[in-house]
């Protein structure tokens, strides 16, 4: 039996993306009440969707605009219990070729908003009878690939928040763990991979359902993990 979610509190970050979408969704189904940030417009069809918030233009890399998106969902739910760090991106580059500005976009992108967006929650998880946080990390924060160095950094920057946040929050009622995927199977991967067996990819139902055992009480006693989530890559 799927681990129950029945009226928690859950923000997905980049939520208006494939796996920010499929993961609320889950949530949802599992009876969770769920807010969805991302930088971009609201798509219309999630705005009358029962027991969903959908915020868009939200800035993760801004500490006003994240404390003031967290502090609408509280007032909205009445409290906040868990947050998913989804927002991110990738980019291939080489070292050679390359330039800083990517390595600093991916910062920006991968680490800086689960940073920001940890800190305008920590004060609602605090006050929550068991705060969740999950980050979505990567596998490649194991082992670079070629062209993947700015990324397999950002990356592993979000493994190690999870470990010093874990640490800091486990005497204190909150669990945070990260995800580390593969390859996960979206449209734009397909695109940019097209010669790829996307069957042996992650799916971004399989995913959610990780994420959504971590945010429930059934994951009470782990926190600190960097779980791969590798499928068959």
């Amino acid at each position: 039996m799927s681990p129950s979610l029945q009226d928690k509190i859950v923000i997905i970050t980049g939520g208006f993306g494939a796996l920010g979408s499929s993961l609320g969704q889950l949530l949802l189904e599992r009876g969770a009440r769920v807010a969805l940030l991302d930088r971009a417009d609201a798509p219309a069809a999630l705005r009358d969707v029962q027991n969903l918030l959908p915020l868009g233009g939200v800035d993760l890399t801004s500490a006003d605009s994240a404390k003031e998106a967290l502090t609408r969902v509280a007032e909205h739910f009445g409290r906040i219990d868990g947050l998913v760090n989804v927002a991110g991106g990738f980019a291939w580059e080489t070292l050679e070729d390359g330039s800083l500005e990517t390595w600093d976009r991916l910062y920006q992108m991968n680490l800086r908003t689960a940073v920001v967006s940890c800190q305008a929650a920590l004060p609602h998880l605090l006050a929550a009878p068991a705060g969740r946080i999950v980050n979505i990390g990567a596998l490649a924060s194991l082992k670079a690939l070629q062209g993947m160095g700015a990324y397999a950094a950002s990356k592993a920057g979000v493994a190690r928040l999870t470990e010093a946040l874990a640490e800091e929050l486990k005497d204190r009622g909150i669990t945070v763990n990260a995800v580390l995927p593969s390859i996960i199977d979206t449209p734009a991967n397909r695109a940019d991979m097209p010669d790829a067996d996307a069957s042996r990819w992650v799916s971004p139902t399989a995913l959610a359902g990780v994420i959504a055992f971590l945010l429930s009480d059934d994951a009470a006693v782990v926190t600190g993990a960097c779980m791969p989530v590798a499928g068959r890559v």
